[in-house]
């Protein structure tokens, strides 16, 4: 009974390292990824909104073909980054997921996205996978720093 409960444990740690192991690409590894020169080239804005003093700011790059080159599933990534809206200063701390609500109206699990930092820019990110052409709805929960919740909302057509 002890060996399958570490079997299993094992399991779920190595599912949970994978994402990990993403971000420990080396930096020709992520330029590789990008179609436009770095990991910002290709990003697309969805917007910005201001929340209880904070800004959001969401962006999606499509890393589909990069990612199929590779045998992943994935199709873009997703990043949002936060600023107090008052002061202008990034917020780097706290959990932050998303749910994505497809083209059929149905919405997936939460995605957690991992804070990450790029040169001078600070945010929250995932590689996600959007299986078919449409309007995306990306519903961003967060409990930032401060311990407020709060829940943002982005929209993109996937063409």
């Amino acid at each position: 009974m002890k060996s399958r409960s570490l079997v299993v444990l094992m399991a779920v740690l190595f599912l949970f390292s994978l994402p990990l192991a993403a971000l420990a690409m080396d930096q020709g590894q992520m330029e590789g990824m990008s179609q436009g020169g770095g990991m910002m080239g290709g990003m697309v804005m969805l917007g910005t909104q201001t929340q209880d003093g904070v800004k959001a700011m969401a962006h999606i790059k499509d890393i589909h073909a990069a990612m199929a080159k590779r045998g992943m599933s994935q199709t873009h990534h997703f990043m949002v980054m936060f600023n107090d809206a008052q002061s202008g200063s990034p917020i780097a701390q706290g959990r932050v997921a998303v749910k994505i609500e497809g083209p059929s109206g149905k919405a997936g699990k939460p995605v957690m996205l991992m804070g990450m930092k790029m040169g001078t820019v600070t945010g929250f990110g995932s590689d996600i996978t959007l299986p078919a052409k449409g309007k995306y709805t990306f519903i961003v929960g967060t409990k930032l720093a401060d311990g407020q919740q709060r829940q943002f909302q982005f929209e993109y057509t996937y063409k």
